[in-house]
């Protein structure tokens, strides 16, 4: 069955955060190039709201939609009245929140993450919103822990996002996460988005830029890239660039938002993780081709990132590669018989 997506726009939704669910899901798609996700957008009273451009929507259906949900999205507007100044919702929106279905998924965007934590429902979890919030966040709801410095978090049921493009990578994760790796990467394709950003990778904060006539630590990237089965010291990265080691460190945090060794780390992962679902290679073989050497090194922080080992997500990528030619054989078999 088709997985429903029920989207709650409020009054000032931020135009881009509540185009890109649609936009996203819908590229998400079946073996036979069917959609995997219906996506419909409500508003409390089915009354239009405003957006923060000069647009009014007008949605088709009423917050009662909530109650036919698997997921509900809440699309990002600036917190303002008593949730700003007292993390309270309204009697309405609370009425509204009250709807969803206990097996539903909630997912936040950006500033939404201020409702949901009003609700109570992000007590005792790991939650992000927009960096430029996180200081009013914690002084409204202590019981959340909050990390500022990612995308977005996966805590189950529920997920929240940071701001603006941070949705796209949610919503992929999503697909990621519902139908494998395929199916997002071909959605992130139709988006011309990227595949993949890791939840954990920074948020990009208000940091200096280095001028354009300054070296850039991209050619550095760049190499690395092409040889991550090398041990790639921070010395040697430095001195492609021809910098020391301490003005390099400091320029690659502020052009990616990442120390260098966090940073390779990802890539590594990202790397594996292609190998593991594209190839047979041994986890000894493959812990060497991404750089970790230690095959023991690449499980820990295989396992600290996707929650799984290596050997347990090539499984069950390859089960799900197994089920549909085993579905499509069985449909040959019905149809020659």
């Amino acid at each position: 069955m088709t997985h429903r997506v029920v989207v709650l726009a409020l009054d000032s939704v931020i135009a881009f955060d509540l185009g890109i669910t649609s936009r996203v899901l819908n590229e998400a798609l079946g073996e036979n190039g069917e959609r995997l996700y219906e996506v419909v957008t409500c508003t409390i009273g089915g009354r239009p709201v405003r957006t923060d451009t000069d647009l009014l929507l007008a949605a088709a259906h009423d917050e009662h939609a909530l109650a036919t949900a698997d997921t509900v999205v809440i699309a990002t507007q600036e917190p303002t009245g008593r949730l700003l100044h007292e993390g309270v919702l309204d009697p309405e929106l609370a009425a509204a929140l009250a709807l969803i279905p206990a097996h539903a998924r909630i997912v936040s965007l950006c500033t939404s993450a201020f409702i949901l934590a009003a609700a109570g429902l992000l007590d005792g979890l790991t939650a992000t919103t927009h960096w430029a919030h996180v200081s009013r966040f914690r002084s409204l709801f202590p019981a959340v822990r909050l990390d500022p410095d990612v995308l977005f978090v996966d805590s189950g049921r529920i997920l929240t996002g940071a701001g603006g493009a941070a949705g796209v990578d949610l919503l992929l994760h999503l697909v990621r996460r519902d139908h494998g790796s395929a199916v997002a990467n071909t959605a992130a394709r139709h988006c011309v988005a990227a595949p993949w950003r890791d939840g954990g990778q920074a948020q990009f904060l208000e940091l200096p830029t280095p001028p354009a006539a300054d070296s850039s630590t991209a050619p550095a990237r760049a190499w690395a890239l092409e040889n991550l089965a090398e041990p790639l010291p921070l010395e040697a990265l430095a001195a492609t660039s021809r910098m020391s080691v301490r003005t390099f460190t400091r320029r690659f945090r502020a052009e990616t938002g990442l120390s260098p060794a966090r940073w390779l780390t990802q890539q590594r992962l990202d790397r594996a993780r292609w190998l593991l679902e594209s190839s047979d290679t041994p986890v000894e073989q493959l812990a060497t081709a991404v750089g970790f050497g230690d095959p023991a090194v690449l499980r820990r922080h295989f396992a600290a990132t996707f929650g799984v080992s290596p050997s347990r997500y090539r499984r069950t990528f390859r089960s799900q590669e197994r089920n549909v030619s085993e579905d499509r054989v069985d449909a040959e078999l019905v149809a020659a018989s």
